[in-house]
């Protein structure tokens, strides 16, 4: 008797009928299922016509996508090869296999309904009485565009490249004058070849006017909603991804913009915190780029307790010290109150949580899950996939806590 088990990969069935034995009825992929299951999906339905063919359904290709986001698959044509390889998407898909074509422009479109089922999410959170709202840890991170840094447009590379092109022209059409372009000298540049000259001489002014309403010096060419951003790993082509986090690892506020700076997105963030939440944090942590007057004075006109030093507080807090009575003495009564506090052993005790809520989430995202680029072009779709995101994210945080 042979001591080897049987093996027969050619056998014609090879699941048990049920996915749950095969799986485990405590999967991820089945707490996927209940939770969008409950979700109200109707946004998601507004945003098609009654015209046209027939669609997959909403909850289908939100499902997929959740628990793709979960694994850290961001990219459509890979998903759409694990529905079909893939037991637990193969479930969740219900059989059907979209193509990327499908599953690409679901993502794309559905900018406000994927809002709504983030907040929903936030809300069954509460209902488990896991979404506390004492302190939230609100930071930002650069991730890169879907565009090559070396395809840029300024205005002078713009008026280089348009004199380039002209001498081109001109240089061809004395070749036609001397003789058959088809021919001789003339052969080098064809008539095909010529056009394509052309129309990029003529695409010039509308990209020198789309680089002046941008209001920037250098606009990507591939991406023109994408701006240079400085990041710890130097310049890149890219957004702004920001996030509040709660005392439970829950991101309770999340948006993609523009800025190249913080400063201007603390106040928005809280607001965001209060309509998804119902009511504002007791307590807000940011770092120090997010620090101005303005801010500080709003907060504590709103009764939140704000914990955002500034630069030159930042770089004594990081490196141990202490800043000098006579330094402090001599600003405006907000950014007093503000180092008085952080100074203090309670206050440095405070702020030190907010690099173990928000910096470990934005290490989960870009480190497992695949965000350190986007796969779309544009803010509004980049918001999209910064959203499935984020809520892929919290689906995994309630999964581990209940």
């Amino acid at each position: 008797m042979s001591r080897f088990l049987s093996y027969s990969p050619d056998q014609a069935y090879l699941l048990p009928p049920s996915v749950k034995d095969e799986l485990g009825s405590d999967h991820l992929c089945f707490f996927v299922h209940e939770v969008v299951e409950w979700l109200d999906l109707s946004g998601f339905e507004q945003e098609y016509s009654e015209e046209g063919g027939a669609l997959y359904a909403p909850e289908l290709m939100l499902k997929v996508w959740l628990y793709a986001y979960a694994l850290g698959i961001t990219s459509a044509r890979r998903l759409e090869q694990r529905i079909r390889e893939d037991l637990a998407l193969r479930y969740l898909a219900g059989g059907a296999k979209p193509d990327n074509w499908a599953l690409s422009a679901f993502r794309r479109r559905h900018a406000r309904a994927l809002n709504d089922a983030f907040t929903q999410v936030l809300e069954l959170a509460r209902r488990w009485k896991l979404g506390k709202l004492g302190t939230v840890a609100v930071d930002s991170t650069r991730i890169r565009a879907s565009a090559s840094r070396n395809r840029i447009d300024t205005e002078q590379g713009l008026r280089n490249e348009r004199a380039r092109l002209r001498r081109q022209v001109r240089q061809w059409q004395q070749q036609c004058n001397q003789g058959d372009p088809d021919e001789g000298a003339g052969a080098r540049v064809s008539q095909p070849a010529m056009e394509r000259l052309q129309e990029r001489l003529a695409s010039i002014p509308h990209r020198l006017e789309k680089l002046r309403k941008s209001g920037v010096a250098r606009l990507p060419r591939t991406d023109p909603e994408a701006r240079w951003l400085r990041s710890r790993e130097g310049f890149l082509v890219g957004y702004t991804a920001e996030m509040g986090v709660n005392d439970e690892h829950l991101i309770t506020a999340q948006r993609v913009t523009q800025a190249a700076a913080d400063n201007h997105s603390l106040l928005p963030l809280v607001e965001q915190v209060k309509q998804r939440c119902g009511r504002r944090p007791r307590r807000v942590l940011a770092d120090a780029g997010f620090y101005s007057t303005a801010n500080v004075r709003a907060l504590s006109e709103a009764g939140i307790d704000a914990y955002v030093p500034d630069s030159n507080l930042a770089h004594a807090l990081n490196r141990g010290e202490r800043l000098r009575v006579g330094e402090v003495q001599q600003h405006a009564e907000p950014l007093w109150a503000m180092r008085r506090k952080l100074q203090s052993p309670a206050g440095r005790k405070v702020y030190q949580r907010r690099q173990a809520l928000v910096e470990p989430v934005f290490g989960v995202l870009k480190q497992q899950r695949g965000m350190r680029q986007f796969r779309t072009r544009g803010l509004a779709k980049v918001g999209c996939e910064f959203t499935l995101a984020c809520l892929a994210y919290n689906l995994t945080r309630l999964y581990t806590m209940i």
